[in-house]
């Protein structure tokens, strides 16, 4: 059998036949190690120099990346339509396929973090924050307002079409999205001992030009689209933690400085946290806003439409798979100018943003995933945070959905960001569930912007597993500093966080681009896996064999293995 001998050299030893080569340690096949220089110094003064433009010229920035994120949508949302469901299909391929066997490390390596630490944490860093901040306001928006071409607002139908729209938004495909990251960055570094970047991921297209000047624009974008993704999110968790500051009368006025104080603090929280590492930090937070989070949703449950929300389970997965093949062929040529501005609104801007996130989140579950198989892993990331997000849509938006229904208007008497705590201040015990929401989204504003400061290091210390310390303070505190400047921008407020917003989905189409790159190169690299290799030898040489038993001594033969010179000799 012919073995391509010469795709295995960087990252195998070569002393050992690449059907039975173990891995070597993460990050022993790159050349280099410690700071690089020149994929931190630019970003960092991109960064720094968007920061002094938001001070100097809020309103300026503000109408900079309006057009800019107009061009996107209406050029390339198309593009983005149909790599979302693509990745979907793609990340099933894998596992479903042969090499769903193989392990993200070691043949016999067990996983780093138990189950439920490891589902924990990749919830958190994924959709924490948005799911606090959508949970209600989604559904809700679907139901007054329901797609172009769909169905009547307010009516009976428009509730299967709200929660069917809301899942389409944050279950398969945004995780299959982050899943298409994750297997290509944890394969190389656990099971290639490439450096944890996504240039080194391109090794099998690109081979050493990795670590020249492509490869460091390429973790120059990760590292910018993470700082703008993250922030971004960190921004709507400062609008919602002020909303429910001012609710329960902490404060009268949630204004810009009062904005900021709370961004500040925040920061200091997840600074202190990131620098703990992974193991503590992390770990520990996820741990207890999943306790926090059962405890709301299970108290929302059971005081709230408990039959409704039973009912809506079943429902909703069901009007999800029946609308799907709907859902995921929305463009602007199936329903005009109408549909093109609910896109935008809606689906092309999730599906950017998500995009936008996959440095952050992908590079972030690649780390914790160690040990894991790919079946595991595209199981886990794919299937257990849905799961979640339809429980969560069903019992915090099925409640709001009710209670619109029955006269009280949550839609119109909050601002998005207070939406979630106009429902709770309809259900008993208000001001002690606003009290855990308003922790709920410290702890995972902490947690979040926690793992992708520790990202933004790696991708700067040339793959890093633990970056240093001061690195990961210096992002921290940048990532803080780019939230705070956008909720100054336009005057504060949710304006001010749009403008950040869009910077995120402009960010999104290079990396579409480069997520196409990853999936091909992953693909390529998992053909010469040792357990693929193996497989093939082995199906080989047992067919010739049995072909040569069957034809020598009927069905009466032994397989033995001796070295091929020896069987020459006799």
């Amino acid at each position: 059998m012919a073995i391509d001998i010469d795709n295995q050299a960087d990252t195998q030893d070569p002393a050992l036949h690449p059907a039975i080569a173990t891995p070597p340690p993460p990050g022993s096949r790159s050349r280099d190690s410690g700071l690089d220089r020149i994929t931190f110094g630019v970003t960092a003064v991109i960064a720094l120099a968007f920061v002094a433009w938001g001070i100097a010229d809020a309103t300026g920035l503000g109408t900079a990346s309006t057009s800019a994120l107009g061009w996107v949508e209406q050029n390339t949302g198309w593009l983005f339509v149909l790599l979302a469901s693509g990745f979907v299909v793609y990340v099933i391929w894998l596992a479903a396929g042969r090499y769903g066997r193989i392990p993200l490390g070691r043949d016999d390596e067990e996983p780093e973090f138990k189950t439920v630490s490891w589902v924990a944490m990749m919830f958190s860093a994924g959709m924490g924050i948005g799911l606090m901040f959508f949970g209600v306001s989604e559904p809700l928006s679907h139901f007054t307002s329901p797609p172009p071409g769909t169905v009547g607002g307010g009516s009976p139908e428009a509730l299967e079409t709200a929660m069917a729209t809301t899942l389409f938004h944050w279950t398969l495909h945004p995780w299959a999205i982050y899943a298409v990251v994750g297997i290509a960055i944890a394969y190389g570094t656990f099971r290639r001992g490439r450096s944890q970047l996504i240039s080194a991921a391109f090794a099998p297209l690109l081979g050493r030009r990795t670590e020249g000047p492509i490869g460091k624009v390429i973790d120059g974008l990760a590292i910018f689209a993470t700082l703008f993704g993250s922030a971004a999110s960190l921004g709507l968790g400062a609008l919602q933690i002020g909303s429910g500051v001012r609710i329960l009368g902490w404060l009268d006025n949630t204004g810009n400085a009062v904005m900021v104080g709370v961004i500040a603090v925040l920061t200091a929280a997840f600074v202190a946290s990131a620098v703990s590492g992974v193991a503590k930090g992390i770990q520990w937070l996820s741990n207890i806003n999943m306790v926090l989070a059962v405890v709301l949703a299970v108290f929302v449950f059971v005081v709230g439409p408990t039959v409704l929300i039973l009912n809506l389970v079943p429902t909703a997965i069901g009007d999800y798979f029946r609308d799907l093949a709907d859902m995921a062929a929305r463009t602007e040529a199936s329903g005009g100018d109408a549909m093109a501005t609910w896109l935008s609104g809606w689906t092309v801007f999730y599906w950017a943003w998500w995009i936008s996130w996959t440095p952050f989140v992908g590079m972030f579950i690649a780390r914790i995933s160690r040990g894991r198989t790919i079946r595991q892993f595209v199981t886990g990331v794919l299937l257990v945070p849905s799961l979640v997000s339809v429980l969560w849509f069903c019992i915090f938006g099925g409640t709001a959905i009710d209670m619109q229904r029955d006269g009280t208007d949550i839609a119109g008497a909050s601002t998005t960001e207070g939406q979630l705590f106009g429902m709770l201040d309809h259900i008993p015990l208000s001001a002690v569930t606003t009290v855990i929401v308003v922790l709920l989204v410290a702890i995972f504003f902490v947690s979040g912007a926690d793992a992708a400061s520790i990202v933004m290091g790696t991708l700067s210390e040339r793959g890093a597993i633990e970056p240093k310390k001061p690195l990961v303070i210096f992002w921290g505190v940048l990532t803080g500093a780019v939230a705070a400047v956008m909720l100054l921008a336009g005057g504060g407020g949710a304006d001010a966080l749009q403008g950040l917003q869009n910077l995120t989905i402009v960010a999104a189409l290079p990396f579409a681009v480069v997520m196409v790159g990853l999936a091909v190169a992953l693909a390529k690299d998992l053909r010469t896996d040792p357990l693929m290799l193996r497989s093939e030898i082995g199906s080989e040489a047992v067919e010739a064999a049995v072909i040569e038993g069957v034809s020598n001594h009927g069905e009466d033969f032994v397989l033995v293995v001796k070295p091929q010179v020896e069987l020459k000799d006799e």
